[in-house]
């Protein structure tokens, strides 16, 4: 991994940091505390709610630092994942009351996750008030994608007013992947092509040229592209009127039944996690397996539709907890990509390319490969570039 012979930190601070790395979801938090020196984690946890506010998790995670701090650790900088920067963030930020009040007004693009950011946000400044905190934006790295990829077909007015175009998000991850599999395949050149797929509770694809974003399948919020855990990905804007009419649902009713009650779960009806639909598709669950069969379908299109800006392919990475571990939906999507010269060797594939620096295809063709993404790595990396500056 990356930790290993990484360059993390080296040359960049005259001093030796401790950095602790917060990831909110909403309903989970992922944290660690990394060396600037070398990048290697000193503290490492990854908490779920199961049912619990936020508020709670939160409270056992700082349960957890300082039993470390009392055992001898020590932070001297926090770095935060935030999912929506809108038009106002195009890079990491130090964070202070006018950078809270504006990530607050563009929450409602991001309304499951914005929040547990901001709650991320609020609870490391009470408890280390004299520490400098920084926001790291997951749209940040998408800031480079060109107007014909990021406008929609819709009265210009309403990107110049209110800022309605396609941002992209899960940049933090993409970045990481793209940046690891170039190193790995000494791809050096402003001109390589990388599509990376982070496939987890929520999915999307990016086009990543010379190192650079250049299009990818969210939008203007999370919910746009891919089939999800529990999110519809894309379905007709007109679904909304027929909703309302037939149904008598209101925009929250709707909201909610695309962001909670769809993708892999609306499917299926049975569970929006892919662990367990490919052990009920096993056992004969049809919805179970035609939801499988969709989800790498719409997948295998979205990876098609990314080399259009690309005009080629090196690499295509999977990444994020159904990328990295269920081989049944990386050959269900390439095998319907082998137009493009994309061979999987069954076994380096059935073993997640443990043996093969993460590739998972044969040596013949662009590569396939799988890389653990490692968000809290990146946003350390960010914290320390920001306090650099």
């Amino acid at each position: 991994m990356r930790n290993e012979d990484s360059d993390f930190g080296l040359g960049r601070v005259p001093f030796r940091m401790h950095i602790l790395a917060m990831n909110c979801g909403s309903s989970s938090v992922k944290f660690a505390v990394l060396d600037s020196e070398n990048g290697r984690r000193l503290l490492d946890s990854h908490l779920e709610s199961s049912g619990d506010p936020l508020e709670s998790t939160l409270a056992e995670t700082m349960g957890l630092i300082d039993q470390w701090i009392q055992g001898g650790g020590r932070i001297e900088a926090v770095g935060h994942r935030v999912v929506h920067g809108g038009e106002t963030f195009r890079d990491s930020v130090l964070i202070d009351e006018a950078v809270i009040e504006a990530i607050e007004a563009i929450s409602n693009m991001a309304p499951l996750h914005n929040p547990a950011g901001l709650s991320g946000i609020r609870r490391m400044r009470e408890a280390f008030p004299a520490l400098p905190q920084v926001a790291v934006f997951d749209t940040a790295f998408h800031r480079t994608l060109p107007e014909h990829a990021y406008l929609y077909a819709i009265p210009r007015k309403l990107y110049r007013d209110h800022g309605v175009r396609r941002y992209g998000f899960h940049g933090t991850s993409h970045r990481f992947v793209a940046e690891e599999a170039a190193r790995r395949l000494d791809l050096t050149g402003s001109q390589s092509r990388i599509v990376t797929a982070h496939l987890g509770s929520g999915c999307s694809t990016c086009a990543v040229l010379g190192g650079q974003s250049v299009d990818t399948s969210m939008g203007l919020s999370p919910l746009e592209g891919l089939v999800m855990g529990t999110r519809s990905g894309d379905v007709d804007p007109g679904l909304h009127s027929f909703l309302a009419e037939r149904l008598g649902l209101d925009l929250a009713d709707i909201h909610a039944l695309l962001n909670r009650e769809s993708g892999l779960l609306g499917l299926s009806e049975l569970s929006g996690d892919m662990r367990e639909l490919e052990q009920a598709a096993e056992e004969g669950h049809a919805q179970a397996q035609l939801a499988i069969e969709i989800f790498a379908y719409r997948l295998a299109r979205q990876i098609a539709g990314m080399l259009v800006p690309l005009n080629g392919l090196d690499a295509l990475v999977f990444s994020g907890g159904i990328g990295e571990n269920s081989s049944r939906t990386r050959k269900n999507t390439i095998d319907r990509l082998s137009h493009l010269d994309l061979s999987l060797d069954d076994e380096r594939n059935r073993t997640h390319g443990a043996q093969s620096r993460g590739r998972i295809s044969t040596d013949h063709g662009p590569a396939v490969m799988v890389i653990p993404t490692d968000e809290e790595l990146l946003i350390a990396e960010e914290t320390t570039a920001r306090l650099e500056k």
